[in-house]
């Protein structure tokens, strides 16, 4: 797999303005800004999706993110925050590297997010439960 972007600001080969750094995960704040304060939150070693993560570095990113989140909340003091994570092109992922974007919100700032309702029965609902078999 190619080094992408994310693990190239990891190797120190590329720099960033880091906010938080552990044996698992990096936190830097993203080149975008999509809003000031726009953290990503990543792991240090280059999985692509969030399927490929092990428990033990879920929960290692997933605790990063809400410290990071914490941390924005106290220093920008936003309206609203946003966690959010995309899964392969088509889920919206633009980077092949899994991460967090930690989004500080307000009213009016532009940022959308929207996908029409289906509004399914419930029966079809238990129909479509009962595909899915999580495992341990």
């Amino acid at each position: 797999m190619e080094p992408s972007v994310f693990t190239r600001i990891v190797r120190g080969e590329l720099p960033a303005a880091k906010v938080y750094e552990d044996e698992h995960t990096i936190a830097f704040m993203d080149a975008g800004q999509v809003n000031p304060g726009h953290v990503i939150v990543a792991t240090k070693r280059q999985v692509e999706t969030v399927m490929e993560l092990d428990d033990e570095l879920a929960a290692a990113v997933f605790r990063t993110a809400a410290r990071v989140a914490r941390a924005v909340d106290r220093a920008y003091q936003p309206e609203g925050i946003t966690l959010l994570q995309a899964n392969k092109p088509a889920g919206w992922q633009t980077v092949p590297h899994f991460h967090i974007h930690v989004l500080p919100r307000h009213e009016d700032d532009g940022v959308t997010l929207g996908w029409p309702r289906k509004n399914p029965t419930l029966e079809e609902l238990s129909v479509l439960a009962r595909r899915i078999e999580v495992k341990d």
